[in-house]
């Protein structure tokens, strides 16, 4: 059985600065859709994403900025850093978990590791290891992203 995710819900206080936001960092727009004045749903689509986020008006009722945690995997973390940051998404340092365990909590760039910054170390993990090395970043609203390098992933995912 294929379970696939497809759609993430994503609250926000204003539809039109997300668009901005989430064209500007070079996301797929699949759709702007306004069935009537209390309802717009706007899609966007990670590049290389098969999951897209929705956001819009009368789409949730979820607190704007409350979702964290939301991980982009990617082959390069300095790149994809580079990348985004060029796009002008405010960026944390790439950096790798001195415990090893990268956990979430909130914080000024929707994530931080184990409710604080104590245990990042700046940079990719030493020996570029897979799940070790991250970047943060969060939307307008403070919906909070991760960058996760993983180069080669394990038989079966």
């Amino acid at each position: 059985m294929d379970l696939k995710l497809e759609v993430i819900v994503l609250p926000v206080s204003d539809v039109d600065r997300a668009r901005s936001f989430y064209e500007a960092a070079g996301f797929r727009m699949d759709a702007d859709h306004a069935a009537h004045d209390d309802y717009r749903v706007v899609q966007f689509t990670p590049p290389g994403s098969e999951c897209a986020v929705i956001f819009g008006k009368g789409v949730t009722s979820a607190e704007p900025g409350s979702v964290r945690g939301l991980y982009l995997v990617v082959t390069d973390i300095e790149k994809a850093h580079a990348e985004l940051s060029g796009r002008g998404v405010e960026m944390s340092e790439v950096f790798h978990d001195a415990g090893g365990i990268f956990q979430h909590g909130h914080g000024a760039q929707g994530v931080t590791h184990q409710g604080g910054e104590a245990e990042r170390v700046p940079g990719p993990h030493p020996d570029r290891a897979d799940y070790g090395s991250y970047a943060t970043f969060s939307d307008p609203d403070g919906n909070g992203w991760v960058l996760q390098e993983v180069r080669k992933r394990a038989p079966g995912r």
